[in-house]
């Protein structure tokens, strides 16, 4: 979940997740922007407004990735389901078998 202001997320996106480049002092707001960068420009209020927009187009369109994410069975059961059918390259299968080997599953 994302509890940064629609501000801040807009400018941490600007800046390329380098917050460094400005603090605000008290509420997040245009009005309480400082901006410390001596190598990159303010934006303006309107090239963060466009950010903020783009952002939430973004978030809409990804929506389901969120949705799905918790609903997925681990990154680790589906690998181990693979291996089992025999999916896997014999290369891979071969040195995920080595190390099953070499640390057995106790009973």
């Amino acid at each position: 979940m994302n509890y940064l202001k629609p501000i801040h997320s807009a400018l941490i996106a600007i800046v390329n997740d380098e917050p460094e480049h400005f603090f605000f002092k008290g509420e997040p707001s245009y009005e309480n922007l400082i901006w410390t960068s001596k190598t990159l420009k303010k934006p303006t209020e309107d090239e963060i407004a466009k950010k903020i927009q783009e952002l939430e187009i973004e978030r809409e369109r990804t929506e389901y990735q969120r949705q799905r994410k918790p609903e997925y069975p681990s990154i680790g059961d589906q690998l181990d389901a693979l291996f089992h059918a025999g999916v896997f390259p014999s290369e891979m299968a071969e040195q995920i078998q080595a190390v099953k080997d070499k640390y057995p599953k106790t009973p």
